[in-house]
């Protein structure tokens, strides 16, 4: 089997199988067909991955359609916005269009279904149309409206289109079915009376279609051949497909592909918000600086913080494509970002929380440059010259008068390492009246072969560089700040999500541009902020060098790690007693035997379940149990090798349905 076609997600699978049933390849159309009433967040990132991803893995057009059908909340600030994240990422598209585009079609067709008595124009007010709905166990009622005229209706929907009502007056709703058990399709809305500027067409027009009427439209008008979107729309498919029905029966000669629906689980991440709703609530509230606040879930936000198109792409790849709904960690984001930082930030030296050290036997007036390392991951990089002086600046916190044996850093009486220098050793302090010391009074020796355990980062106090720097945290102290049903969201805000600091760094960042990043030696990665200015240099933390929130969890107590430990062992075994009879089982045992590995598969780590992988072709219960854990741990960030992509290679070319099927899906 092909390397191509071991690793497939399911959406790949669908198209694989439209090319081998006689889909042309060149009729492959892809699009990606946001809002523009607000930012794109990280949670849109997975939409783009795949539609442009799928664009260029089969090299196929990808169409960039804004559905701009509310001129209410629509902006053209918007529209920027998106493009330019969306290039930022590093995705091209083949044609920038616009619902809007298809207002003309849109309206000639309905009038064609007003023709066909398949629409009709209802006078109701909006809540007696709700309540006429029904219920998801109720059917609904006829409109007293269903029953006009087609004559009627064309009359009163090309009035409606000429401004002559107020708004909510009149409704276009297509003539379906109110008993149907989707309450979707119970005479859905396709136009409503709407008096707003439209960032596009301007005054044009005072009748705007409803998004079902106009997405799918949109996806034939442009021969989409598969039209990808988040699993909220799967009960939405149905009417998908039923609009598409009737006006393929008009364009057809024209417009001969009808296009496929598929939905994929969206993108949800812990400690994170992604309703652009409640995201431009943030805004409105001052709770954060705009929809580019560092803080900010958006990609405008991520990029200023520091973030980069790759962790983002690497991210997104990590996550994969699932048919359920996930939350994954935010932690895993944040280890991408780090992972790319590690590669391509170079290292410096800066000092947020200055404590003056003053090397006595120095020289006064003397200085030295020092030969340092750019980036040890990078043999490219280089190096560069960093000052050294009498007077330095460390972190307050490298520093203790007295401390125990597992510190590490400056003491009294104690040596370190100066990063590209010296040894020190602390011999007296100077304190201020209330106390606090103010200086560290040191001695230094040229001797730098001795063994000493603790190595600190420094800045030159005569050469250090001033800077304003940004520490952010999670804007959100809750892991799901938006699940819980008698809160609002806005009381998980974290009040300490920005510390803004006086930072010293070495001169060689003197220079530094808007959006150049480093790795603080010691402190984490920075970027510089768009708020910079020549002699007033602002700077973001990306991310810290570890993940600091994990040390804020609760550990467990003794008893709890040992009985935590025994279940993962336990989880192994329980996942391989259930996989022996697995294939034995009624389909109704089989399904709660997959939920329970599926609960276990968390306890499992990587290493036992790989054990797994050789198991004996015979042993096809097993297998599948394997798989089935596989599949989690891969939904929940676990990344992709060879031995992971052989196996299921192995499953699919096998002759159990059950477990070709299992293999399938992943």
């Amino acid at each position: 089997m092909s390397e191509e076609t071991k690793s497939l997600n399911f959406i790949e699978h669908i198209i694989e199988e439209d090319l081998a049933n006689g889909l042309p390849k060149e009729a492959l159309r892809f699009r990606f067909p946001p809002e523009p009433n607000g930012y794109l967040h990280i949670g849109h990132t997975k939409a783009i991955g795949i539609s442009f991803g799928l664009g260029e893995k089969y090299n196929a057009p990808v169409n960039l359609r804004f559905d701009d059908t509310n001129p209410a909340k629509e902006e053209q600030e918007y529209v920027d916005a998106i493009k330019r994240d969306i290039a930022w990422l590093g995705y091209e598209w083949e044609n920038e269009l616009y619902s809007s585009n298809y207002f003309q079609k849109l309206y000639d067709w309905a009038v064609l279904m007003i023709k066909d008595g398949k629409a009709y124009v209802d006078s109701q007010s909006s809540e007696t149309m709700a309540e006429q709905k029904g219920t998801p166990t109720q059917v609904g009622t006829n409109s007293p409206y269903r029953s006009r005229t087609v004559e009627e209706n064309l009359d009163l929907f090309q009035r409606m289109k000429a401004g002559e009502f107020k708004a909510g007056e009149h409704v276009l709703r297509a003539k379906i079915d109110m008993e149907d058990p989707n309450m979707l399709m119970r005479d859905p809305l396709m136009y409503r009376i709407m008096y707003a500027h439209h960032h596009r067409t301007g005054e044009d027009w005072c009748i705007y279609p409803m998004y079902d009427w106009t997405h799918g439209e949109s996806d034939y008008i442009e021969q989409i051949s598969h039209s990808l979107c988040s699993l909220e729309f799967k009960p939405h498919r149905k009417l998908y497909n039923w609009f598409r029905e009737q006006v393929y029966d008009y364009a057809k000669e024209q417009l001969p592909m009808p296009p496929k629906q598929r939905e994929f689980a969206r993108l949800n991440l812990s400690y994170t918000i992604m309703s652009k709703r409640k995201l431009l609530r943030l805004v409105e509230e001052g709770k954060v600086s705009g929809w580019d606040d560092p803080r900010m879930p958006t990609i405008s936000g991520l990029r200023r913080r520091g973030y980069t198109p790759n962790a983002i792409r690497q991210f997104i790849d990590k996550v994969g494509v699932a048919k359920r709904e996930n939350v994954i960690d935010v932690s895993l984001l944040e280890f991408c970002v780090r992972e790319d930082l590690n590669k391509s930030a170079n290292r410096v030296m800066a000092v947020l929380d200055p404590l003056k050290v003053v090397i006595t036997n120095y020289p006064e007036g003397k200085e030295e440059w020092l030969d340092a390392e750019n980036n040890p991951e990078d043999d490219n990089a280089g190096s560069r010259k960093v000052p050294f002086s009498r007077e330095i600046y460390i972190e307050k916190a490298d520093f203790k008068e007295e401390a125990g044996n597992k510190f590490f850093r400056l003491k009294l009486g104690g040596e370190v390492r100066l990063k590209n220098a010296y040894i020190i050793q602390a011999n007296n302090v100077l304190k201020d009246n209330n106390g606090n010391i103010i200086e560290v009074h040191c001695t230094y020796t040229t001797e730098t072969e001795k063994r000493v355990k603790g190595t600190l980062h420094w800045v030159s106090v005569p050469h250090a560089v001033e800077a304003e720097v940004r520490e952010y945290d999670r804007l959100f102290m809750d892991e799901s700040p938006d699940g819980h049903k008698d809160k609002d969201f806005m009381e998980f805000v974290n009040p300490n999500s920005l510390k803004v600091k006086t930072g010293y760094l070495e001169p060689s960042l003197a220079e530094a541009k808007v959006g150049e990043q480093f790795q603080f030696q010691r402190l984490g990665y920075f970027n510089v902020d768009n708020d910079s200015k020549p002699n007033a240099l602002v700077f973001n933390k990306t991310v810290g060098l570890r993940d600091s929130w994990a040390k804020q969890k609760p550990k467990p107590q003794h008893h709890q790690a040992q009985k935590q430990a025994q279940q993962k062992r336990l989880a192994i075994s329980i996942i391989q007693q259930l996989g022996k009879k697995y294939t034995n089982l009624p389909e109704e045992k089989q399904l709660k035997a997959k939920a329970e590995i599926q609960s276990l598969a968390k306890d499992v780590p990587y290493e036992d379940l790989e054990a797994l992988f050789g198991t004996a072709v015979k042993k096809a219960g097993t297998r599948i149990a394997v798989l089935i854990t596989l599949k989690e741990q891969l939904k929940n960030g676990l990344k992709r090798n060879e031995q992971i992509d052989a196996f299921i290679a192995k499953a699919k070319e096998d002759k159990n349905e059950l477990l070709v099927a299992e293999a399938n899906e992943i």
